[in-house]
């Protein structure tokens, strides 16, 4: 599985990618304009956080698949590093898909609902599709099967193209697109910290520390304090 954030809040990457195996930060303009930033700055700024290697997704704006195109162009130059484009995938989409992967720019097609318009993705060259699980959950629609229903398409197609969850409310959600193969998922900052707690965690932790008193005689910070000494000899 590979986790992404799903966020433009700078401190909560910082925080985050100091902790976990996240391999990438994921935009769009709502998470964009919640972040309170001019897109060239928050692009230079979160790029400085997370690295050239870590993915960097972030989205165009335009209608027109010739403007698009020149959208992304721009957006990776700016972004640099490991950059993937998010494309919606309407008509117009679909077409500047086919002509971004001509050029060699990686590509996640997003705003995706159904199978058949997911399929269309991968097949135009998308190297994410990213269904949004809680949007259909709202329509009382199954995001979580039209998720794993994807993941089956791209096996039975043996498409590369990998199925990146996205729009999550809480972690049962993210737990079943797990469950159903999805091959990723970008979740907010907060839900990353709810998947992580879990009251018997603290007990049991709790717990190891008392009983360890008295018993665990290991000098930690001596260990440390030798460390900087090799460091600096």
């Amino acid at each position: 599985m590979i986790y992404m954030l799903d966020t433009a809040d700078l401190k909560e990457i910082e925080r985050l990618m100091d902790l976990y195996p996240i391999e990438g930060v994921t935009t769009n303009p709502t998470i964009v304009a919640r972040g309170n930033l001019k897109l060239r700055e928050l692009i230079k700024r979160v790029r400085n956080l997370i690295g050239e290697e870590k993915m960097l997704h972030v989205q165009t704006i335009s209608d027109r698949s010739e403007d698009m195109v020149n959208e992304a162009l721009r957006l990776r130059d700016l972004a640099g590093g490991n950059f993937y484009v998010k494309i919606p995938a309407t008509p117009q989409g679909i077409k500047a898909i086919q002509a971004l992967k001509k050029r060699n720019i990686k590509v996640t097609a997003t705003a995706i609902f159904t199978q058949l318009q997911g399929l269309i993705a991968a097949k135009a060259g998308a190297d994410f599709i990213a269904p949004y699980v809680n949007r259909l959950d709202n329509i009382s629609s199954n995001g979580i099967e039209v998720v794993s229903d994807l993941v089956k398409l791209m096996d039975i197609y043996r498409l590369d193209t990998k199925v990146l969850a996205a729009s999550f409310k809480n972690v049962d959600q993210v737990y079943r697109v797990g469950m159903g193969g999805a091959h990723a998922v970008t979740i907010s900052p907060e839900l990353f910290d709810h998947i992580m707690h879990h009251p018997l965690i603290e007990q049991s932790v709790e717990a190891f520390k008392k009983d360890a008193v008295g018993f665990y005689d290991l000098d930690i910070k001596g260990h440390e304090e030798d460390r900087k000494r090799m460091k600096t000899a």
